[in-house]
């Protein structure tokens, strides 16, 4: 006798837009997946990070444009991938519209928490490689961590919270991780 398997449920982007008021969560190849607020520490280093490469942008004259969660990414051209990485830059503006960023940005952060560890190094990797995203950090602030993956040389750093870090998609931006480290205490 055949057995049958249970299928899981594949979801879309319009489940996700359907979910209750307040609920954050991102769908990957049709799976959604929970949020949980971020703690004080996260939102410290993403907004430290993020102003730093805006002010960086906006010092440059640059084209590219930088977001903070939640501002939706939708990697694909299909309705099962939608996600809300901690920073997003984008310098294709070709690729923004009102609902947040159609394809890959050229640059994520994601900022590691407890609940997050095994998507950020793991799941989102693979995602993001494969979506064609150039370059992107996971911080890891419990293991004084920043992976540097940069997609295009398919290179891979390894800093720590007492390094200044290069962002491949330029010439000149460093962060100084020092400084956050000790400006937030880290």
């Amino acid at each position: 006798m055949a057995q049958v398997l249970k299928q899981e449920k594949t979801y879309t982007i319009k489940d996700i837009y359907n979910l209750p008021e307040g609920s954050r969560a991102e769908l990957i190849d049709g799976q959604i997946y929970y949020m949980v607020p971020p703690s004080r520490k996260h939102q410290d280093i993403v907004g430290e990070l993020f102003g730093r490469i805006r002010g960086y942008i906006r010092t440059n004259n640059g084209t590219c444009r930088a977001y903070v969660a939640p501002f939706a990414v939708f990697l694909n051209e299909n309705d099962k991938n939608y996600v809300e990485p901690d920073i997003s830059v984008i310098c294709d503006p070709d690729k923004l519209n009102d609902k947040g960023c159609a394809g890959a940005p050229d640059w994520i952060i994601e900022i590691v928490s407890p609940g997050s560890r095994r998507m950020d190094y793991y799941t989102k990797l693979f995602k993001y490689r494969t979506a064609g995203v150039r370059e992107y950090w996971i911080v890891d602030p419990e293991k004084d961590r920043i992976l540097v993956y940069d997609f295009e040389s398919e290179d891979t750093g390894d800093h720590t919270f007492r390094d200044p870090v290069k962002a491949g998609i330029y010439d000149d931006l460093f962060i100084d991780f020092s400084d956050i480290a000790d400006l937030l205490d880290i």
